[in-house]
């Protein structure tokens, strides 16, 4: 048992056999707090990032996970830290193992008020939290991280938000101790410091951060956390893929480990197929023809909104095949019997994302009468990095309604993930609502579907790539046809890019 200190459990029960092949060495990081590191040239965001770009603006592929493991107060932070800096990622998500610990029932937490509670075990853990957490964190996916409170013994009501990065460090000293953990792990890090040294710094930090007493802190020392370092922590140093003499000082061993990462970030990463909640509307004679006018740089202002119009027409019809529908027979004027389709629902509202997506309007109105429309406008405050609601007006019923979501064009997807979220902070529900957008990058498609996998993408074309300032190439029209809507829009995105989450 945890509180048991017997260690009676072997450690080939925890771990895959002696002999078993090694995975291909690749990255992992942790610690919730702070979520920011700041060095004497950059600040990198430790908390996380939009899960859905790399540093450039380009989709990313499955994080790079580093397992760092090691006695209590071996320097593992330490070593994740230095790994950070030297790494130049500016997204890395640093996750602790302390934050897993499994919650105490009222016997257990008086045992550890009295510092009779084994901390060092391996069952003190919530593994099964943990392996999950990681694995979503891996494909790039939020969490909720739980807060522990070490002086309490209690996680806190409020968890932590976090966002997948290109890298994860994942630090604890059980980091090897789960075969299902160790599978996630890409780079295995084992911090090798003299044990004199570890219960020095142990002292310093559970009496100056934590609270405890002088013999509080021995007496837990020497009847759990030796003994689980020699029998569950340092054996498990022949899984690692590097062992760190002496922790942050070693910074031989710190600079080989980023080399490796490095090879390993570069590698090419494949591009994932579109994603199946995304239809593209038939590219037939006429939508091509309709697609070479708007895209021709040659195309007057007149022509262009006149037949966009028509291209956004045939996009709206199109969507609205997505809505659900049920059978229905009806009477003809001629007395016979008809049997067709009805809508399935109680109403559809039109939501438009400010300002580009006003210009969707008009065909949403032509195809659908009676439909009622809503306004979005979330622009990125410049001092705080933070996303901001700066307008907002729809319907009060909303959340009972279908929602077609109107941009014209997306192309990191940020802003339309913004409108998404807060359509399901009205309660609305996510396979209600329909994106739908004239043109569309493969970034902010597969952006948007990662993140709400059940609302419909429509567009009329998506194309591959984007430029330096974020826009969809080889894309459509002039600036000036788009007007200064459309220019705040652009803006408004390039600015959510980076910062949204």
């Amino acid at each position: 048992a945890p509180g048991s200190g017997s260690g009676e459990d072997s450690l080939d029960r925890l771990l895959p056999p002696a002999g078993a092949p090694r995975r291909k060495s690749t990255t992992s990081l942790s610690k919730t707090e702070p979520p920011l590191l700041r060095t004497g040239t950059r600040t990198i965001y430790t908390a996380g990032r939009p899960p859905w770009y790399d540093e450039h603006g380009a989709q990313s592929k499955e994080a790079f996970v580093i397992g760092l493991c090691g006695g209590s107060a071996s320097g593992k932070t330490t070593v994740a830290n230095k790994i950070i800096e030297a790494l130049d990622v500016p997204w890395v998500v640093l996750l602790s193992m302390d934050s897993f610990y499994k919650v105490l029932s009222a016997e257990e937490q008086a045992l550890a008020a009295k510092n009779d509670y084994n901390f060092d075990h391996p069952g003190a853990f919530d593994f099964e939290l943990l392996v999950a957490t990681l694995r979503k964190l891996k494909q790039g996916k939020s969490v909720k991280i739980p807060v522990y409170d070490f002086t309490t013994h209690r996680r806190q009501k409020d968890w932590k938000n976090v966002y997948g990065a290109s890298v994860i460090i994942f630090e604890g000293i059980m980091s090897f101790a789960d075969k299902e953990l160790l599978q996630l792990l890409d780079m295995k890090i084992f911090v090798d410091t003299d044990s004199d040294i570890r219960l020095v710094r142990r002292l310093r930090r559970d009496i100056t951060e934590r609270g405890r007493d002088i013999e509080g802190v021995i007496k837990q020392y020497n009847k759990f956390v030796k003994p689980a370092f020699e029998q569950y922590i340092e054996p498990t140093m022949r899984l690692a893929d590097i062992v760190v003499p002496r922790g942050g000082g070693n910074m031989v061993a710190i600079d080989l480990i980023v080399q490796h990462v490095h090879s390993q970030l570069e590698e090419v990463s494949h591009q994932d197929p579109l994603p199946q909640t995304l239809s593209v509307l038939e590219s037939t004679p006429q939508v091509r023809g309709l697609h070479t006018i708007i895209r021709n740089k040659e195309t007057s202002r007149d022509e262009f909104i006149f037949y966009s119009k028509r291209l956004m027409r045939l996009l709206i019809e199109h969507a609205l095949t997505f809505l659900p529908s049920q059978h229905c027979v009806v009477q003809t004027p001629q007395g016979h019997e008809y049997e067709g389709r009805s809508y399935n629902g109680k109403g559809i509202t039109g939501v438009s994302i400010l300002r580009a997506g006003e210009t969707m309007e008009p065909a949403l109105r032509a195809v659908c009468k009676d439909v009622r429309i809503g306004k979005i406008l979330i622009q990125t405050n410049l001092d705080s990095g933070e996303p901001e609601l700066h307008y907002l007006r729809l319907p009060k019923d909303i959340s009972e309604d279908h929602v077609i979501l109107m941009d014209s064009t997306v192309s990191t997807g940020a802003a339309a993930m913004m409108a998404v979220r807060v359509l399901l902070d009205h309660e609305v529900q996510e396979d209600r609502i329909v994106l739908v957008s004239l043109l569309m990058a493969e970034l902010g498609v597969h952006s948007v579907a990662y993140a709400f996998p059940k609302v419909k993408i429509i567009t009329t074309a998506v194309d591959k790539s984007l430029d330096d300032f974020l826009h969809v190439i080889p894309g459509i029209g002039k600036p000036s046809y788009t007007s200064n809507a459309r220019s705040v829009q652009d803006a408004s995105e390039r600015q959510h890019s980076a910062t949204v989450a």
